[in-house]
């Protein structure tokens, strides 16, 4: 089997960021410019998690990487995450 390449707790922060859109108005909350809710569906290294892993619908997933990729564009959130040496 094949190594996803995320890890467990970048999982889990999708997993309950998730549960949090279930409960709430999905219109108000997917902007880019909400920082703090983007961040759960980005990895450290900057990847946008898939939806077999942070059991979005399609719709909302659609909507969450549209505004990662807005936000990315505004430079709100980084492309990639420079490592430090």
């Amino acid at each position: 089997m094949k190594k996803l390449g995320f890890s467990r707790i970048e999982v889990l922060t999708a997993l309950q960021a998730a549960k949090y859109l279930k409960k709430s108005n999905i219109s108000d909350q997917i902007n880019y410019k909400n920082i703090l809710l983007l961040r759960h569906y980005i990895t450290v290294s900057g990847k946008i998690i898939p939806k077999r892993l942070n059991h979005l619908t399609t719709k909302r997933q659609r909507y969450i990487t549209k505004a990662i990729k807005n936000a990315r564009l505004m430079s709100f959130l980084p492309f990639v995450r420079l490592s430090s040496y």
